[in-house]
């Protein structure tokens, strides 16, 4: 058995849980920083449909809408279609199709690493280079 701990950091890292909303605009969630990294996945399997654990990030697509989508527990290809399209934002995230991985009428759980943080773990804003 392998597990993997996290902690969230303020600035660096963000964990937690939003609902989808099942439209095209979906649900804004806040990490205070402009994501690098996102995993999300649904806590419900919504019947006989498997929800995948759904990674984005901003190096394979760096701009809005991200279709860009691997699959951590599957061994598919990049997706790059509708199914979990998401906006990646300056202080978060957004879902943007309806109904996928990312924003059906469920409970999901995310991680969010950041692109660069806006203030240090200490809260104090980070220096301009």
């Amino acid at each position: 058995m392998i597990s993997y701990v996290f902690t969230g950091i303020q600035g660096f890292s963000k964990f937690g849980t939003y609902v989808g909303n099942n439209t095209a605009d979906g649900p804004f969630i806040y990490t205070g920083f402009q994501p690098a990294f996102i995993m999300v996945k649904s806590t419900s399997t919504g019947g006989s449909a498997t929800y995948s654990w759904s990674i984005f990030d901003t190096k394979r697509s760096s701009y809005n809408i991200q279709r860009s989508q691997l699959e951590a527990n599957t061994s598919d290809a990049e997706d790059t279609g509708e199914t979990a399209d998401i906006d990646i934002l300056s202080n978060g995230f957004k879902p943007r199709y309806s109904p996928n991985d990312t924003n059906g009428n469920n409970t999901y759980i995310y991680m969010a690493f950041a692109e660069q943080p806006f203030v240090n773990s200490n809260g104090v804003p980070a220096n301009a280079r």
